[in-house]
């Protein structure tokens, strides 16, 4: 088999190419190295980030939960003192209707206390 001669300048050529497409591709690799960093920058950024961000949450969180914990005995003050008002009324009210009707106030609390009586002692047997 016999084949055209010229001087070797298709070997160079080819040289040439393989010699380009390997630049070439070391580019490549070099640039995906490059944006392999650059992710594993930026996401280690968006952590710090996001780790601050929850620092702060939580940090506010239990500043909320301090304050909250601080009103506590103000709020249950302030139904003690409503629940105090309730009992005051029910009281006048009670003392107003034992001085407009005292006899069937009389009457009212002597049943109540038979009744009383008879189930303690039902409950003793």
């Amino acid at each position: 088999m016999t084949t055209p001669d010229n001087n070797g300048r298709a070997t160079d050529t080819v040289k040439a190419n393989l010699g380009e497409a390997g630049t070439h591709f070391k580019q490549a690799a070099v640039a995906a190295s490059d944006a392999i960093k650059g992710a594993a920058s930026a996401a280690t950024d968006e952590m710090r980030l996001g780790k601050a961000q929850m620092k702060a949450e939580l940090a506010d969180g239990a500043i909320a939960s301090l304050t909250a914990g601080e009103n506590l005995g103000a709020a249950t003050g302030e139904q003690v003192d409503k629940l105090m008002d309730k009992g005051r009324d029910l009281i006048d009210s009670a003392a107003d209707l034992i001085r407009e009707r005292p006899l069937a106030s009389f009457g009212v609390a002597f049943a109540a206390g038979w009744i009383i009586a008879k189930l303690a002692r039902s409950g003793d047997k």
